[in-house]
């Protein structure tokens, strides 16, 4: 099952592309997925003259359904396994797909999502378990050993948390929670179906996955993944590693993650992920850092590291702290850690840097010594008038990301229309433009930008509202829900986008 290549074809100079994760695809069960939804957004990728399409990070998420608080730094995230394609491959019947829920098709209910595919996936599990497909069964067979390194743990991760009711690992009241590998070795047989089968959901991730991958490359589209710099503390990552993290003799956290107070915070954010005991990973050579880039860069062509800022230096905060402010920096593995991955997985990295937040001229040293691009986001620009940084006509270079703004911000139109009178009237002067489409307006500026790539949140074209945000950073609750349906893809947009495409050389 290897992914193929897109093929030999000199790529353009500048690209650009839409930043929406396949959460948000139209689908009929509940949430976005991998069938023919997918497909619908790479064909309007390509009549729309696109060639970039980013995702937020792929692992299976946990509570808060954040991309970014995810059970595995290896793993797929099962919910995007579509149904229908499961109907196609024999292991669901159209029968069983017959009685779907009135889902919202806007949004996304996860805790019933969640309990309705389930019951699909158990499906398929069972008529895989008794098919006379002995192609499928060796494909599993192969995929079992060939991602065996971090497979294995994480499918024993996950049968460990279903026979502890879903609990974090750190509450677990038996052996299981050492990892040792004698405690592993036991549970792995006690829970050998289980394993089997949280092995066969990554299986039908990485079929699906790597078809729509291919599908993509067929159109001349490259895929921008997304990895978080830390990882969750509900984890397989701190589960099976905790040596390589910052934590007490049972695991728990000494310090976490945060950012000082900042443009979305004025406490700061206080993410409380563990940190790296970064001595011990240049220990081993980085090792585990590297099994998790190649891994991802086998999903992926191009690999945007969140919070970037981190490896020259990361915001520590004490554990029992309630907000971020109490926090100092600590110096991390700088130029160490990618240049132990430029030796082992090759010199020109694909490897985008999220540069936002507090930026030093040490990060921007680091940053230009990889030859990383770093992310211009345009609304930051028109809020500050003495802008030197994020409006278009002060980027310094072409190797950049230019956005209309992240899955952190406001859409551009629910941004707009949140922000002074002053600021409106910047956007208007700048654009000469009414403001009534500025949105269409931001996608224009970053495509006219001399940035080498333009990205834009699918609600920014849609001209969507604050009710479509993707995240509101430092809430608990109703982020990471939005879909769109499959009208808004209209023939009007395509070639409205292909049109300005065109014009800006992109």
């Amino acid at each position: 099952m290897e992914t193929s290549q897109i093929e030999t074809k000199k790529k353009p100079e500048r690209m650009s592309g839409i930043l929406v994760h396949p959460t948000s695809f139209p689908s009929p069960y509940g949430i976005g997925d991998l069938g023919p939804g997918a497909r619908d957004f790479i064909d309007f990728l390509a009549r729309s003259g696109q060639h970039l399409w980013q995702v937020l990070p792929l692992g299976p998420t946990g509570f808060g359904d954040s991309p970014y608080q995810s059970f595995s730094s290896f793993a797929g995230q099962p919910l995007i396994i579509s149904p229908d394609l499961l109907v196609e491959a024999g292991l669901l019947t159209p029968e069983d797909v017959a009685d779907v829920p009135a889902w919202d098709p806007r949004s996304i209910d996860y805790g019933a999502v969640i309990n309705y595919k389930n019951g699909l996936f158990r499906k398929a599990y069972d008529a895989f378990t008794h098919t006379p497909d002995k192609t499928m069964i060796e494909e599993f067979e192969a995929f079992c050993e060939k991602e065996k390194e971090w497979l294995d743990d994480y499918a024993l991760f996950m049968a460990g948390k279903d026979a502890h009711e879903g609990r974090c690992w750190l509450d677990w009241d038996d052996d299981l929670r050492t990892a040792s590998p004698k405690a592993k070795e036991k549970w792995a047989d006690k829970l050998s179906e289980s394993v089997s089968y949280y092995k066969f959901l990554q299986f039908l991730f990485q079929v699906q996955w790597e078809d729509l991958r291919e599908y993509a490359h067929e159109n001349e589209i490259e895929i921008i993944g997304d990895i978080p710099i830390f990882v969750s503390t509900d984890s397989c990552d701190l589960w099976a590693d905790r040596a390589l993290f910052q934590v007490d003799t049972k695991g728990h956290p000494t310090k976490v993650a945060g950012v000082p107070p900042d443009y979305f915070s004025e406490s700061g954010q206080l993410w409380g992920n563990p940190l790296y005991d970064w001595d011990k990973h240049e220990e081993t050579g980085f090792k585990w850092w590297i099994s998790r880039v190649r891994r991802q860069l086998s999903l992926v062509d191009h690999l945007r590291i969140d919070h970037f800022r981190g490896f020259e230096a990361y915001w520590a905060v004490p554990a029992e702290e309630e907000t971020a402010v109490a926090g100092t920096w600590v110096k991390g593995p700088g130029e160490k850690l990618f240049r132990a991955l430029k030796r082992v997985l090759g010199g020109d990295l694909p490897i985008f840097a999220e540069d936002l937040g507090l930026i030093t001229p040490e990060v921007e040293e680091l940053r230009d010594s990889l030859g990383f691009p770093g992310m211009k986001v345009l609304q930051f620009g028109f809020e500050d008038p003495n802008d030197r940084q994020y409006c278009p006509h002060c980027f310094k270079t072409t190797n950049c990301l230019c956005y209309t703004g992240t899955h952190d911000n406001d859409t551009v139109m629910g941004w707009y229309a949140a922000a002074n009178e002053e600021t409106r009237d910047r956007v208007r002067r700048y654009g000469n433009t009414d403001g009534s489409c500025v949105s269409l307006d931001f996608i224009r500026f970053a495509l006219g930008s001399i940035a080498r790539y333009a990205i834009f949140p699918i609600q920014d074209l849609f001209m969507m509202g604050s009710e479509a945000r993707m995240n509101r950073p430092g809430a608990a609750c109703a982020n990471w829900t939005f879909r769109y349906v499959s009208e808004d893809l209209t023939q009007e947009r395509a070639e409205w986008l292909a049109a300005a495409t065109k014009l800006f050389g992109r």
